[in-house]
Parts: structure tokens; sequence; C-alpha cells
């Protein structure tokens, strides 16, 4: 039995991994969000531990308050500029701007500057931050070649998020230990550097797909505009503003955790200034081993008792470390405190995912950005004040409550939104990439992606006949498509590009064959959706008469007699 269980787990693991990996931009977001991540939380505690050094857990708090109030202001916006420019793109400028940050305020470190310069530059550093998970959030799901590769995709981006919390505090121990927080933050400037270089050819993908749409747009609502209509959204929408907390819940018990393991480290066990880094790695290490737990969120229909079970793992994990601290204790629970959040991480993100419209996606966690500072610099300021009045052992305590007391205020409505989230994002994005649907309204195209139909083919097989009469338009996710008309070659198709739609929208014979080269993974949609969508819609009837043409001359030109 136990065999058939490992045996089990490997398998499921196998295929979370395989999944990300054999898709080439899944695995460079994954490994340039490692060197992020790694970063991040590194320099975190390499700042709390300098301002708690200058003045105790107060300073370290109100530290926490300066480097998060701007984020959180400034965290709505990159959400927005992902509705209008390439995520992948911001996602490699807003690394590359992190990385300069960075260098400034290690360069100020290695001066030995004044304390509120170093502040002001870890806060425009965490500002810059704000940039990755919006972009993020709205360019995997097109990336994703299938549905269940977005949940994989968030499981590995939690685990990765735990692994990197690992990682990145267990080095930022070491480097505190020999040289101080000033060598933290060179490592980490290196590290997020090599985060935009992996990203950049992505960027420059993704900028060649956007240049060559040619589509007519309306002109942009203001930024501002669009990140109040984002609120308003959520002020109407109860699923989307009851998920924002839930997950906001989340950030105060972090911003909480920040500080208190340097209280830990310092004030119950006495393991010095390094202990930090190590009582962090323990958390990082326990949300990696949580990989067998996250992994079985792929497939699954329901999220809710997931996020349940993992707010009683950190809950119960910080309730016993308060009553009984010492160091053995404190790695093992905030192990088990570390599990409970990956999973917990990885569930609310996917849910959320699940239940927001395609189109305000990206704002919505730009949104879920700027209010999750908010709510770490209001956790990093709770622990002083429960230090000073109450005592640390309650400060923890405290930190361990916060997640289920948010899971027993809104349980109910959780499981009643978990029984209803089936937002088709991986079927939107695909259809996103078709240069004449991107100018459809939101709930059209969404109506779209639920009207397709998942077709699998193997290599050699014939999804369309030359001369036949055509009923579907085709979009390929996944594999590779020969075209040919009188028996040549007229082109190779990839992912993101469709066929079929001549003789739909000109109501003709299919003027072409279309063989799978490869096994294949693409999306059927019927002619009367197809033809229904366009209509009334000039630039997408523009859009697509274009490509038609396009390739009615591409035929034409290969038709020609070959000249002797």
């Amino acid at each position: 039995m136990p065999s058939d269980i490992n045996a089990e787990v490997t398998a499921r693991l196998r295929g979370v991994f395989g999944a990300v990996l054999r898709n080439p931009g899944l695995r460079r977001v994954q490994v340039a969000f490692f060197g992020f991540n790694s970063g991040e939380l590194a320099v975190w505690i390499a700042i709390a531990v300098y301002a708690y050094g200058r003045g105790g857990a107060t300073e370290a708090g109100v530290v926490a308050m300066v480097q998060l109030v701007p984020a959180a202001l400034f965290g709505p916006f990159p959400g927005v500029l992902a509705d209008r420019v390439s995520p992948a793109r911001i996602l490699a400028v807003g690394y590359t701007l992190q990385a300069a940050a960075l260098a400034a305020t290690a360069a100020a470190l290695f001066a030995d500057s004044s304390k509120f310069l170093i502040y002001a530059l870890a806060a425009c550093t965490t500002t810059l931050m704000t940039t990755t998970r919006p972009a993020q959030a709205a360019l995997v799901p097109a990336l994703a070649y299938r549905p269940e590769e977005l949940t994989a995709a968030n499981v590995v981006s939690g685990w990765n998020d735990s692994v990197s919390a690992l990682a990145g505090p267990a080095l930022a121990g070491v480097l505190l230990a020999v040289g101080g927080p000033k060598w933290v933050l060179a490592a980490m400037t290196v590290a997020v550097l090599g985060s935009a270089a992996v990203v950049a050819p992505l960027a420059a993908s993704r900028e060649e797909d956007d240049t060559s749409a040619n589509v007519e747009e309306e002109e942009p609502a203001p930024v501002l505009d669009d990140i109040l209509a984002g609120f308003v959204l959520v002020k109407r929408d109860a699923q989307a503003r009851l998920l924002l907390l839930l997950l906001a819940a989340q950030f105060l018990a972090i911003g909480a955790f920040n500080v208190i393991t340097v209280v830990i480290a310092l004030n119950l066990v006495h393991i010095g200034e390094g202990g930090a880094g190590y009582l962090s790695a323990a958390y990082g290490c326990g949300g990696a081993l949580s990989i067998v737990l996250t992994a079985s969120l792929v497939g699954r229909p329901r999220l809710a008792p997931a996020l349940i079970g993992a707010s009683l793992a950190w809950g119960v994990a910080l309730l016993v470390l308060g009553l009984a601290p010492n160091v053995v204790a404190a790695l093992l629970l905030l192990a088990g405190a570390g599990a409970g959040r990956a999973l917990y991480d990885v569930a609310g993100n996917t849910l959320l995912q699940r239940s927001v419209s395609w189109d305000v996606v990206s704002r919505v966690f730009g949104i879920l950005e700027g209010v999750s500072m908010l709510a770490m610099a209001a956790g990093a300021l709770i622990v002083p004040l429960l230090v000073s009045t109450a005592g640390a052992r309650v400060a923890v305590v405290g930190t361990g409550v916060v997640l289920p007391l948010a899971l027993l205020l809104c349980g109910r409505r959780v499981l009643q939104i978990d029984s209803g989230a089936t937002v088709p994002v991986v079927e939107i994005a695909l259809l996103r990439s078709l240069p004449f649907f991107q100018a459809l309204p939101a709930p059209q195209i969404e109506g779209l992606a639920r009207a397709l139909t998942a077709i699998d083919a193997d290599a050699g097989d014939v999804l369309i006949r030359e001369g036949e009469i055509g009923d579907r338009f085709y979009v390929i996710a996944e594999g590779e498509v020969e075209v040919t008309a009188g028996g040549r070659h007229v082109a190779t198709l990839e992912r993101g590009d469709g066929f079929g739609e001549i003789a739909l929208l000109r109501d003709v014979p299919r003027v072409a064959t279309c063989t799978a080269l490869t096994p294949l993974r693409a999306y059927a949609l019927d002619r009367e959706p197809f033809v229904a969508s366009l209509a009334g819609h000039r630039s997408s009837t523009r859009a697509l008469g274009r490509l038609v043409d396009r390739r009615l001359a591409e035929l034409e030109e290969i038709a020609k007699p070959v000249q002797p």
C-alpha cells in the first residue's frame, strides 16, 4: 500500500512539473520568479534586521510601514498597465528597475549613508516589486496550453514561493552573519537582474505578436479612470471582494510574521540576528515540502476545503510555538506554518482566477497587490504593539489567529463561490491572441470561450480537408499543423494560430487541407457562434477580412504554374 501511494504522489508531481517544464514560456516565468522571490524575502529580512538594530521592534515595524504604504498606493497601477501593454514587457522592465533600486540601496549601505536614505531606497525597491505579480497573473493564462496547466502553474508558483522562502532567507542568514545587510542587498541585486534576463525573450516575442495584430482600437481611458473602475468593479462584485479580503488576511499574517521571526530569534529562542534568516528558511522549507499537498489541487473542482485545512495548519503551528518556544520547536512549527500558508496561497489565487471575469483579472490582482501591501504594513505594526503590551508569546499566538479567524467569518460564502467558479481563463487567453477577436467586448469573448470544444489529434490526423463543407473554426493550443493546397505546402501553423475561417466567412468549400504535424491540442468553434461574434464589430470583421485576403493571395501564388 505505501508503495502505491508513493507511486501515485510521484506521478502527480511529475505531471505538475512536466506540464510547466514542457512549456517554454511558463518555464521562463518560474525561473525568473524564483530569483525575484528570493530577492524580495532576503531583502525584507535584511532591512528588518538593520532597522531592529537601530531602534528595536518599534523601528522595525515603522520601517516596514514606510516600505509598504507607497507600495500599496502604487500597487493597482501595474494591473491596469497589464491590460494595455504586454504583461511580459511589464515583467521584464519591472525586474530591471527592481535590480537598479536594489543596487542603489546596497551602495547606500556600503557607503554607511543615513538610515533615512536607506529606508527611502528600500521603500522604492518594495514599490517597484509590486509590478511582478499582477503582470504574471495576466501573463500565465496566456502562456498555458490547457486549463489544467493554469492550476499546475499556480502550484509550481506556490512551490517556487516556498523554495525561495527557504533559499532567500537561508542565504540572508549566512550573509547577515558574515557581512551584514549590505551583502544581502548586493547578492539579491544579481538575482533579480538574472530574472530580468530570463524573461526578456518573452517580452520580445510578445511585442512582435502585439505589433503584428494591427487591430484598430479605441483610445484607452486614462489610467486613473481604469484604476477607479477596477475598485468600482470589486465594490459591486461580492465574490471578488470576499476573495480579496481572504487573500489580504494572508498578507496581514505575513506582515506580522516577517517581524515576529526577528522577535522570536532575538527575544524567545535567543539565536542572534542570523537566526531570523534561519527561522524564515524553516518556514520556506515547510512550504517547499507542501508541494505534495498543492499538487493535489490540479484538476480538483473544489478548493475551499484546502483553504480551510491550510488556515488551521497555520493557526495551530503558531499557537503551539507561542505556548512552548524553543529552537527545535520553532524550526518544526514554522515549517508547518509555511506548509499551511503555501496551500492557502495556491488555493486562494486559483479560486480568484477562476471567479473573476478575464478582462479585469490583472486589475483585480493589481488591487490585491496594493491591498496586500497595506495588510502587510498593518501586520508589521501590530506585532510591536502586541510585544510591548502583552509580550512576545501573545504576539506569536495573535499572528496565528489571523487566517483561521478570516475563514471562520467568511467560510460559508467561500463554499458558495467555490461551487460556482468556472471562468475558462485559458481558453479566453487563447482567443485573445487572435487579432480579430481582440476588439470583442468581455462578455462576448467569454461566451465564445465557453462554446469552444477541445480537440486532441495525433500526428497525421486531418482536421480540415480541401473541398469539404466547412462548419468549424480551429485555434491551436499546443502542437503544429501543416496547411497544404493542391498537394503543395502552404504554411505551418503553431500555438495561437487559427484556421478554417475562410470557408465560414466567405461561405465556400474548404480551400486547403490542414493536417496535424505533431500531437495536437486545439479548440474548435462552430460556425454559428463564430459568425455571430463578428456581426456588428467592424474592427473585428476588417481584421479577419485582411487575414482571409492574405491567405487567399498566398494560395493563388502557390497555385500558379511553375515557369520552365
